[in-house]
């Protein structure tokens, strides 16, 4: 799908616009799709060279939040920005709005060719606006123009520098996870038995996913997994570490109890991941990096934070 992109602030002669470039594969709807379910509204900050994408409202299912930034390139075949405030913008909006315009670009069945996307920040009865103009042709070669307004709120660079991602402590373990449809298949199952599951790991490559109740216990394992290296390299992050330094034992499993929903809520992700690494800090948290392409020349990553379930 080819992108543009325009966006202008509500007061001051601010604006987003684009250079040409050439689109990849990603659409941005397969993004939004990934996060759509989890709150009412979103934050998205547009720069020079990212789109970042974030879910931090406490209120969002078990508190799950996402922190993602996307390359421009990767969405945008024309893009520019400019503002008075270092040249960045950010709005709230509806992830759900904000799909349902996307998907009249990302899928039109009565187009027969692949349509261009027009985005512009505008203003309309004194409403600040995303607005979209999709334009294609049909197998009869009429063109055909759909225009969709999207309701934003500009937010206040003051509030913006107040946006901050969640404190972890260092993870214990990282790990590479399986694809994320399969393991969405499974989760699914064990969704009806708990509403808490164990998410397992350890550096040997093992992978856990179990659900524990008083009539039923349910062990689901992986091995052979991949841990990066990063993984390994946490433990000598001290400079004044020697080599003497003793590893932990690679075979003991790190675990984190989770709110069931809140993992099949971040498995949506799976629309757009071709590689997710999940880190385990244990009886804090899992993290879990969501890559969009390959690691090495990753287009963007979304991170989502899944809080510990405390057992009361």
């Amino acid at each position: 799908m080819d992108h543009t992109a325009s966006v202008t602030s509500d007061s001051k002669p601010d604006a987003v616009s684009h250079k040409r470039r050439r689109c990849g594969q990603l659409t941005s709807a397969e993004i939004i799709q990934a996060i759509e379910k989890l709150q009412k509204r979103c934050i998205i900050k547009f720069t020079e060279s990212h789109i970042h994408i974030i879910c931090n409202h406490d209120a969002s299912e078990g508190g799950v939040q996402v922190w993602s930034q996307v390359k421009v390139q990767s969405l945008f075949s024309d893009y520019r920005i400019q503002s008075n405030s270092n040249n960045e913008i950010t709005i709230l909006i509806s992830p759900e709005a904000l799909l349902l315009a996307l998907r009249s670009a990302w899928n039109p069945a009565s187009l027969d060719s692949t349509p261009e996307t027009v985005m512009k920040l505008a203003k309309k009865n004194d409403q600040a606006v995303l607005s979209f103009d999709i334009s294609g042709s049909m197998s009869s070669g009429r063109m055909v123009r759909v225009g969709h307004d999207v309701r934003i709120e500009v937010m206040k660079p003051s509030d913006v520098q107040k946006l901050t991602e969640p404190m972890c402590p260092e993870p214990d373990v990282h790990i590479l996870l399986p694809p994320l449809q399969k393991l969405r298949t499974i989760v699914e199952r064990l969704r009806p038995l708990s509403d808490i599951i164990a998410v397992r790991c350890n550096n040997n490559g093992k992978l856990q996913i179990s659900v524990q109740t008083e009539g039923v216990s349910v062990d689901t394992q992986w091995s052979g997994c991949m841990n990066p290296k990063m993984a390994q390299e946490g433990a000598s992050q001290n400079p004044d570490a020697d080599g003497d330094v003793e590893r932990p034992d690679p075979d003991h499993l790190f675990s984190v109890l989770i709110s069931i929903k809140s993992f099949i809520k971040f498995l949506n992700s799976h629309v757009l991941s071709s590689t997710t690494i999940a880190c385990i800090c244990q009886g804090h948290c899992v993290i879990l990096y969501v890559y969009i392409g390959d690691v090495a020349d990753a287009g963007g990553v979304l991170t989502f934070y899944i809080p510990a379930h405390i057992d009361s």
